[in-house]
């Protein structure tokens, strides 16, 4: 199918798995059809994805009759999206990849709306600022929970519902702990001063003899107060059935205390308005309840809220179509008349979210105390900052006779900035330059509006160079400024760095800030390629889902936690404005903490020098991690390919 224009239009690649060589749909496949038939779009040319010759007849009840669907092996994929985990579009250039669920469904969405500006229960899926399941899993926990969590762990109970020792998974319980807090959503004090003049209009009605609704409390995990919340839900759909309450609250409830306003219930997974991440989690518990409800109806007890939750998307208009085109036939679990909701002891302990955070709040308690304790204690145990020299200190791009498209002035910034940002640069694509061989692939991680990969792919013709990057702007705009140059060797994804499994053998960061740094490294590892990243934001480094600090056998034994900490925190203290003598102390703190890094590297077989650009003054953060893996045997090699297939298969299982 071509578009007006007579382009393709973009594919979208859903996977399609084999259990007992029948296809099946991995739920984040389901998750996107779902989508697509919500939406009604019909922007993409669909693609589903076998790793062996498989019939599609057995999924056509599952398969929206709006959308177009073809199906693909693996081996036919293009290159782009052979190297990232599904699901994944490629554009129409086919010179760029989304890959990753939230991103690809937020890109669905965008693609909606740009067909029918008019859709505005799509444009509310986006939440309020536009940010719903925008942060990456990496970072944020809550994105981490919807987009990989709960997939991956009902994934794994569907694949023995039957076990009666198979406890209901965790993930499942923290998203029935979020739904039970209450929540805040912006400008809440006008609902919540709605919600207690009802329930205080309600309290007359009962004394005066006023009866309930019997059937009001027929579903599960149903209260009192759905009323108030539900219709300002929906009214956020611009369901015209569903009206808003426009009455004024009268004076008595105007000067009630903001603090003594009853809190608003959850209706939706984000709290008060349905969002993207409904529909994530949609699929995903329609067929953990229906798996349930067949093996263990006795456990639905412990999950009133979801329940509740359940039975409130089946409400919001268009969400049972959808789900009917995709073979899904909601309906209210019933649970077992002996099975009474009661709050259980472990409900009333602190739950795993509010034990992490409080966790957290106490690891980043205030510092007390400058860094000279620490790194006088790391002294006496023979650990000192170590800078290699610069193997080429003068070495620059010819600037001059570059095409404008590629020089930093191009984009909207100062000259000095831009003087200092070719100089960034300059000590960059000098590394790269001495490890890279004609047919490399050099991959310029969080790339943003491309200054590195541009530079590169330009200074390096024999090469492929990927540009990965999450921010969608950014990316657009690396895109542009490639397209203005006519570079054929690069490539462009949007993704979390999680989804890109591809091979390369060169890895490059400029100012990777925080553990993206770390990240950037893990992945260099991994795939067994040298590196070049210069790190930022060192106040940022915080312990995370794949790693600890400190990171090095030499660190961990001498440091704790939160010595490393302070480590990391003076560390961003080399503003030019400061005292030399702090930011002498500052350059110090830097170097010890990318040494840590440069020894938990050199344990997984590489070679690690920390560098200091040049000139210094190009930027305040000047390290350069410069990373090569040492010679292996063949043998080596194969373990560690082998190694990396193994991960992106458990990846790709969840």
């Amino acid at each position: 199918m071509q578009n007006s224009e007579g382009k393709q239009p973009p594919s979208l690649y859903l996977e399609v798995s084999l259990q007992n060589e029948e296809p099946r749909l991995p739920l984040h496949t389901s998750i996107a059809l779902f989508l697509l038939s919500y939406c009604e779009c019909k922007s993409f040319k669909v693609f589903l994805v076998f790793s062996k010759p498989a019939n599609l007849l057995s999924l056509k009840s599952q398969l929206p009759e709006t959308v177009d669907v073809s199906d693909i092996r693996e081996e036919s994929l293009p290159q782009l999206v052979r190297g990232c985990r599904l699901p994944a579009v490629l554009d129409e250039t086919g010179m760029l990849c989304r890959a990753g669920l939230a991103v690809v469904l937020r890109h669905i969405i965008n693609k909606t709306l740009e067909a029918d500006p008019c859709r505005l229960d799509v444009l509310a899926l986006l939440g309020f600022k536009k940010t719903c399941l925008k942060a990456c899993a990496e970072v944020s926990k809550w994105t981490r929970l919807c987009e990989i969590g709960i997939p991956c762990d009902v994934e794994k109970y569907l694949k023995n519902p039957s076990n009666p020792h198979q406890q209901l998974p965790l993930s499942i319980l923290t998203l029935e702990r979020r739904l039970a807090e209450p929540v805040k959503v912006h400008n809440d004090d006008k609902i919540r001063r709605q919600k207690l003049q009802e329930q205080r209009q309600n309290e007359k009605k009962d004394s005066s003899g006023g009866q309930e609704n019997p059937d009001r409390m027929s579903e599960p995990g149903q209260s009192d107060c759905d009323g108030l919340e539900l219709r300002a839900a929906l009214a956020k759909l611009s369901v015209d059935s569903v009206p808003t309450s426009t009455s004024r609250e009268n004076s008595e409830i105007r000067k009630v205390k903001t603090t003594d306003l009853p809190p608003l219930e959850h209706v939706f997974a984000e709290g008060l308005y349905f969002t993207l991440t409904d529909v994530v989690l949609l699929p995903c518990i329609y067929h953990y309840l229906c798996s349930v409800q067949t093996h263990a109806a006795n456990t639905l007890h412990q999950l009133p809220h979801l329940l509740r939750w359940y039975s409130r998307v089946q409400e919001v208009p268009g969400v049972l179509r959808a789900a009917k085109a995709c073979g899904m036939t909601l309906n209210i679990p019933q649970m077992p008349a002996s099975s009474i909701p009661v709050q259980s002891a472990e409900e009333n302990q602190t739950s795993p979210k509010e034990q992490e955070e409080s966790q957290e709040m106490t690891s980043q308690l205030p510092f007390v105390g400058g860094p000279r304790p620490t790194m006088t204690k790391l002294k006496e145990n023979g650990i000192e900052a170590v800078f290699a020299p610069h193997p080429c200190p003068a070495w620059t791009l010819p600037w001059d006779s570059l095409p404008a498209a590629i020089n930093p002035t191009e984009g909207k910034m100062s000259n000095i900035r831009a003087d200092r940002k070719r100089q960034q640069l300059n000590n960059l694509v000098a590394m790269v330059t001495e490890l890279a061989k004609p047919g490399y692939t050099v991959v310029d991680f969080c790339s943003g509006t491309g200054h590195v990969g541009i530079v590169l792919a330009h200074t390096l013709p024999d090469c492929q160079v990927l540009l990965i990057e999450n921010k969608e702007e950014s990316l657009l705009r690396a895109q542009s400024r490639s397209a203005d140059l006519g570079l054929k060797n690069i490539g462009f994804i949007q993704a979390n760095l999680d989804y890109f499994t591809g091979p390369f053998q060169i890895g490059v960061a400029l100012h990777a800030c925080g553990v993206a740094t770390d990240m950037v490294m893990g992945h260099c590892i991994q795939a067994g390629a040298a590196f070049v990243i210069s790190p930022c934001c060192y106040g940022f480094i915080q312990n995370a889902i794949k790693f600890t600090f400190p990171k090095s056998k030499r660190f961990q034994e001498t440091l704790t936690y939160k010595e490393h900490m302070i480590l990391c925190r003076f560390a961003d203290q080399t503003a030019v404005q400061l005292p030399p003598e702090r930011r002498l102390i500052g350059k110090r703190c830097m170097g010890l903490v990318d040494l840590d890094r440069s020894l938990a590297a050199e344990a997984h077989g590489y070679s690690v020098k920390v560098i200091t650009m040049e000139p210094e003054s190009c930027s305040p953060k000047n390290n350069m991690l410069v990373g090569r893996p040492l010679q292996r045997s063949g043998l080596d090699v194969e373990a560690r390919q082998l190694d990396t297939a193994v991960h992106n298969k458990d990846c790709e299982e969840c």
